[in-house]
């Protein structure tokens, strides 16, 4: 039993030292923004029902000094307010525009086939995803097309620096980072052409036009529940140079409101994050829940000190690499666990069921 105390403490440090890397990383976007030339830009924006978060974005969107930026909303048969919302911005604003949805065809996710409705209409020779709850600060356009630019990337992901509100959101949220980077030096999704390397957030997802419309990704996925990962992969399997980055203030989301919402939504893509296996996701769980008994047990009150320590400094690395509250991070590692462990169990639950309803819509039944 002592040689698996000793794999325990391996993969801790294993961890400790990706974190590490994340934080020193500076996995930012550059603040300058030199660009080797002005590309047209279309902002595409699904949206359901997103009364709430939709008119804030349009207004940041129609502050933007950009000379050729369009900007298409996709009313994705939404019953709220979303539709007269974005028809008040596109009649201020002329670079806005609005399309209803058609019936979503057998066989397509909704946000899949809103995603390929948009870069159709598109004209822009960069097309760039916005998910309608995020928050965008002016720089961040020119920041993206200048990094995508300079490495040469024909697509640019990023994960928006998360907003939290309510304990709720304070225990689940900062679980997708707390995973995420901890377990993927970030560095390695543009340097390494290993595939298995690869994380992307399709609330921020930028693309050369060009090499989208060669492909159409979301069409080649259209009934993939967490198809921004598929399509990273897709694209470094054939070579073309991809990236990811962290989100600072120019760029932020409250992902979701409250814990329910949280928990429903992490459940589309919590085995993803373990390289789509059910087997690695539970073990993963196990092994990080047993882990602090298990070196008591078996190595003592000091080795459980020093396993302890390092949980701690993963969260405080990880929280710094997020810009979110470390203090708050580590005094709700227990409650934070907790909620990760039934995320797997209610995502194992409805594997089965084939049942997770999301924006209304069942996105697990057979399509």
């Amino acid at each position: 039993m002592i040689y698996f105390c000793y794999f325990l403490i391996t993969l801790l440090i294993i961890r400790l030292l990706v974190a590490f890397v994340n934080y020193l990383s500076f996995a930012y976007l550059p603040k300058t923004t030199p660009l080797i030339s002005v590309p047209s830009v279309s902002v595409l924006i699904p949206a359901r029902n997103e009364e709430e978060n939709i008119g804030a974005l349009l207004k940041q969107l129609s502050t933007f000094e950009y000379s050729m930026l369009e900007i298409i909303v996709y009313n994705d048969h939404s019953t709220d307010k979303t539709e007269s919302i974005i028809k008040h911005w596109a009649a201020l604003k002329s670079n806005i525009k609005l399309i209803n949805g058609d019936a979503l065809p057998k066989g397509w996710l909704g946000k899949n086939h809103a995603c390929h409705q948009l870069a159709q209409a598109a004209t822009g020779e960069i097309l760039l995803f916005l998910d309608a709850d995020v928050s965008v600060k002016k720089g961040v356009i020119k920041r993206s097309i200048s990094y995508l630019q300079k490495h040469e990337l024909h697509l640019l992901s990023i994960f928006p620096k998360q907003i939290v509100k309510s304990f709720g959101e304070k225990v689940s949220v900062p679980l997708m980072n707390w995973v995420l980077l901890s377990i993927l030096p970030i560095y390695l999704i543009r340097k390494s052409k290993n595939k298995i390397f690869s994380a992307a957030n399709g609330q921020f997802m930028m693309f050369k036009a060009a090499t989208y419309k060669a492909i159409w990704p979301h069409e080649k996925y259209k009934s993939h529940k967490v198809e921004d990962i598929a399509i990273i992969r897709l694209f470094k399997q054939k070579g073309l140079a991809s990236d990811t980055r962290l989100g600072d203030n120019d760029i932020s989301c409250r992902m979701y409101v409250g814990l329910d919402e949280a928990i429903e939504g992490f459940i589309k893509n919590i085995f993803q994050f373990f390289g789509n296996s059910i087997l690695v996701t539970i073990t993963f769980g196990i092994l990080t829940t047993i882990a602090p008994f298990v070196v008591y047990l078996y190595m003592g009150l000091w080795w459980l000190t020093a396993y302890l320590a390092g949980i701690v400094c993963i969260r405080f690395f990880v929280m710094l690499a997020s810009q979110q509250s470390v203090i708050q991070n580590v005094l709700l590692v227990l409650p934070q666990h907790i909620i990760f462990l039934l995320i797997i169990i209610k995502g194992l639950i409805n594997n089965k069921q084939k049942k997770l309803i999301w924006k209304d819509r069942n996105i697990l039944q057979d399509l």
